[in-house]
């Protein structure tokens, strides 16, 4: 994860969007965002190889307990904010707006405790992935793209050396599946849509990353195989320990009927052999269907510490 690098060598602004066609997407895969993205999700995903949450629990660093602190007290909102009335079956509860007007009140303020006084003027950049990391607040809807600003913003925070290479297992295991657990609690009670879900056809309604990272978790496990994943009794006694089988827990108390029918790409899965080629395969998946949509893209801003151009 060797994309720490001085301030001096960032001229912060507030950060736009560059991909405004499909064309602009072979630009944005080009890119040395795209580069740094990449990398640093690869560098996460080898760092928790083989390891279990019980294995890095005692390794918290002062930077990942305000990452911790800064995500306790936006679920602290959640129970503060009092819900507006909804028609039955009807998606979207406006508190949500409420919500997420706090977080553009208290934005500076939650990204600066992170921060030495030398990288105040890197907020600027900072908000724009953090705002947009939570879901959007005028659809009230929530998916990878929202997932992928806040790996985005981890990102940013790494290449300014607040976040350290030791910090990588603690960062996946502990805060990015905090950060997973809130958004579950977010989509619950303001009932918020998946933004751009494919349903059936897609690897999961809101979230990507934790089966990628969950993936690696399990290679070389001596007797957790990809096939054991859908049956639910087994996913449930793993989820404690392991991102992925949280996640097939999560799908299993949220949705009804056979696994194969409600989550068919996960069941496909669950075919594999190997974990490293469940892993390898949903890289590539990520670039294509994630990094390599427009729809999801489009909306991604770009500043001095995630640039465009070279």
């Amino acid at each position: 994860m060797a994309l720490s690098a001085t301030n001096t060598e960032f001229e912060f602004r507030e950060p736009k969007r560059c991909i405004l066609s499909v064309a602009d997407l072979q630009t944005w895969q080009k890119s040395p965002a795209y580069e740094d993205l990449i990398g640093f999700i690869l560098a996460l995903s080898t760092s928790v190889k083989g390891k279990q949450i019980q294995d890095v629990s005692g390794d918290v660093s002062e930077t990942m307990q305000k990452l911790l602190a800064l995500l306790e007290t936006l679920n602290s909102w959640v129970d503060e904010i009092p819900l507006e009335d909804l028609q039955v079956g009807r998606f979207g509860n406006k508190a949500y707006r409420v919500w997420h007007e706090r977080l553009e009140e208290r934005c500076p303020e939650l990204i600066g405790a992170l921060l030495s006084d030398g990288l105040s003027a890197a907020i600027v950049e900072l908000k724009a992935y953090l705002l947009d990391a939570f879901g959007n607040r005028s659809r009230i809807d929530y998916g990878s793209g929202h997932e992928t600003n806040f790996v985005a913003f981890l990102c940013c925070l790494c290449k300014l050396g607040v976040i350290k290479e030791e910090d990588s297992a603690v960062l996946v295991l502990i805060v990015f599946e905090r950060y997973v657990v809130l958004m579950r609690k977010l989509q619950k009670t303001y009932r918020m849509e998946p933004a751009g879900s494919q349903g059936v056809w897609g690897l999961d309604d809101f979230q990507f990353l934790p089966f990628l990272f969950g993936s690696s978790q399990l290679i070389s496990h001596e007797s957790i195989e990809p096939n054991h994943f859908p049956e639910a009794d087994v996913a449930r006694r793993l989820a404690g320990q392991y991102i992925f089988m949280s996640a097939i827990t999560y799908i299993n108390q949220v949705k009804t009927g056979p696994f194969p029918e409600h989550s068919n790409v996960l069941w496909n899965i669950s075919g594999v052999r190997e974990w490293k080629k469940v892993n390898s395969g949903l890289v590539k998946m990520f670039k294509a269907e994630v990094l390599g949509k427009f729809p999801v893209m489009q909306h991604f801003v770009f500043g001095s510490l995630l640039s465009f151009t070279k």
